[in-house]
């Protein structure tokens, strides 16, 4: 049964993620509350309601059972044990497995292998009898905090096992160790899948990274069509072993020889798949809005070649911000911006999609503004 405006959709969650879900489901003519700890929440500032409450909220979470239709979520640190409740009385998508199995890596990449899926080699470490386990491993690798880490927090590159017994010892929590690979280049796939396991794939997305956090998307990537279609498969073989409603991103290493390595998984819309708000016909949180609501899915074809650049903090004057001119007189340049109070290096203030007839003046454009703005700093 389809969820029809003007319904009130719930999510937990409130940054970014949730500002542009709030912006697609309100355009569709939904009506949103929003539950977020933060008092100036990107996406409570645009909701219908914000709950200004912590995800454990009992309380909270009552009232968005008694206000919501159904109800989702913006990351996948949302409390398990809150899912669970809500599910008790109304639709939640994703579901609490799906986050559960996200939000600790080698649940994630134990679960991944068991589909037949090839992921880098790793090991878990939970505790000192584990580092055994280092025999014969192979280095350089890096070790990642099981839970929590994202934007490359939590992560230590070691070169040997004495580096992974010191990081351990001084981390004191439980971590993968992952080894490193001859990386060619990195790719992700955005995909939506609806309540009856129907698939809805975007583009591939070709990444590069900088101090472990995305700066750039571009879309076309530059692989072969069989790679993109192994991409789009096995993104898609993920979601139908999670039994996933919703949208998901799965992120891909390409070895030097050619290999795809499955990375990790994001239950729920991506950085990376920003591009789609402005280069395909229905955005992916447009598709999040439709898959939770059991409406038919939008069209996920890209029209457009185009380049993504993340925003972060480091280009905001010390007073003031960017001036944005240069931005908004460029055809086909969209600028978004996530409502946020303070600017910190590394934080994540918003992207431009850069379009135009071919991928290689899309991404000239954003060189151009690039540069433009790390000028504007110095």
């Amino acid at each position: 049964m389809s969820v029809l405006p003007p319904s009130t959709l719930g999510i937990l969650g409130g940054g970014q993620l949730g500002r542009m879900f709030v912006t697609a489901a309100r355009t569709m003519g939904y009506e949103v509350i929003v539950l977020d700890p933060d008092e100036h929440s990107p996406a409570g500032s645009l909701a219908t309601e914000h709950l200004n409450s912590a995800f454990t909220d009992t309380a909270a979470l009552d009232y968005m059972i008694q206000h919501c239709a159904v109800i989702t979520t913006e990351f996948e640190n949302i409390p398990v044990q809150s899912l669970e409740y809500l599910a008790r009385s109304r639709p939640v998508f994703p579901s609490a497995k799906s986050l559960s199995v996200a939000q600790n890596r080698i649940k994630e990449k134990t679960f991944i292998k068991s589909l037949g899926l090839r992921t880098s080699p790793f090991i878990a470490i939970a505790s000192d009898d584990d580092l055994a386990k280092l025999d014969g491993f192979e280095f350089p690798a890096i070790l990642k905090t099981a839970t929590l880490g994202y934007d490359g927090k939590g992560q230590v590159v070691c070169f040997n096992a004495s580096d992974v017994k010191k990081a351990f010892t001084e981390i004191k929590v439980a971590c993968v160790l992952e080894q490193k690979i001859d990386l060619e280049k990195e790719v992700s796939v955005v995909l939506s899948r609806d309540q009856h396991g129907k698939t809805f794939v975007f583009p591939v997305a070709e990444n590069q990274h900088v101090n472990g956090i995305l700066d750039v998307s571009l879309v076309p990537a530059d692989i072969s069509d069989s790679l993109a279609e192994k991409a789009l498969s096995v993104a898609g073989q993920i979601a139908q072993g999670l039994d996933y409603c919703g949208v998901l991103a799965v992120e891909f290493f390409i070895s030097t020889t050619g290999e795809l390595l499955v990375n990790e998984m994001a239950p729920r819309p991506h950085n990376s798949g920003h591009f789609t708000l402005d280069a395909c016909y229905s955005s992916q949180f447009e598709q999040q809005v439709r898959m939770i609501c059991g409406l038919p899915s939008g069209n996920c074809q890209l029209h457009t070649p185009v380049a993504m650049l993340n925003l972060l903090g480091d280009v905001w004057p010390d007073s003031g911000v960017p001036d944005w001119n240069a931005v908004l007189e460029m055809d086909k340049s969209f600028l978004h911006l996530y409502g946020k109070k303070e600017a910190r290096p590394g934080r994540k203030m918003g992207h431009i999609n850069f379009l135009a007839e071919n991928l290689d003046q899309a991404k000239n454009n954003l060189i151009k503004i690039s540069n433009s703005l790390h000028n504007q700093k110095i």
